[in-house]
């Protein structure tokens, strides 16, 4: 049996770039792809903090460095710029991988700096 886990996540990434007139899929910084593990024209899904929309894409490479995050095609009608969006990839684990499965998380800042990575999302108190 397989499970679909957590992969990657990029927590609070703002939205620099929204073009409605493009392929489609959504560019994100070169750099922050590695750092999450997440591969060119893997299946991402994003969501909107500030509206709630919640939509399908795949990455594409952006320019390393360049702190990008675009979102392209349709999806522009659901990200303006300057919009928090959390961006999060999946995978299936079979039962043997799950015990030493930990997703890359990258926490990113104003700009899309990083401020900080982890592999464990944190205990939610009550």
């Amino acid at each position: 049996m397989y499970t679909i886990m957590l992969k990657a996540k990029l927590h609070m990434a703002r939205v620099t770039h929204a073009v409605l007139n493009y392929e489609g899929s959504c560019a994100i910084d070169g750099e922050l792809l590695d750092m999450a593990g997440i591969r060119e024209n893997e299946q991402i899904q994003i969501y909107n903090v500030e509206n709630g929309h919640r939509f399908t894409t795949y990455a594409i490479r952006g320019e390393e460095g360049s702190r990008l995050i675009s979102v392209n095609g349709a999806a522009a009608h659901l990200a303006d710029v300057g919009d928090r969006v959390i961006i999060c990839s999946y995978a299936h684990y079979s039962d043997s991988e799950l015990d030493d499965h930990h997703p890359a998380l990258v926490y990113l800042q104003e700009g899309n700096h990083v401020s900080h990575t982890s592999h464990a999302i944190p205990v939610q108190l009550a």
